[in-house]
């Protein structure tokens, strides 16, 4: 499974929808996601692949980590999975 499909399935799950349900140009808003399923998606992103993501919980538009749409979370992932593999 690649990252793409990987992210997708875990925010669907967060989001108590079907992977279908979930395109890259969806915010976490538009799919009923709110802050406590945000944190929980990051922990289960981090967990699925090994990596650590910056992102502070109380402040979501601190730092690096773009969380604006399904796009660049998963864009995001895979520049940590591609740097922890290099």
């Amino acid at each position: 499974m690649n990252v793409s499909d990987k992210v997708i399935e875990i925010i669907a799950e967060q989001a108590v929808l079907e992977p279908s349900d979930v395109t890259p140009d969806s915010t976490l808003e538009d799919l009923g996601v709110d802050s406590l399923g945000l944190v929980e998606s990051i922990f289960a992103i981090e967990e699925a692949f090994d990596i650590s993501i910056p992102f502070n919980a109380n402040d979501p538009s601190d730092g690096d980590f773009d969380i604006s749409s399904v796009k660049t979370i998963i864009a995001g992932i895979e520049k940590l999975v591609a740097e922890q593999t290099s």
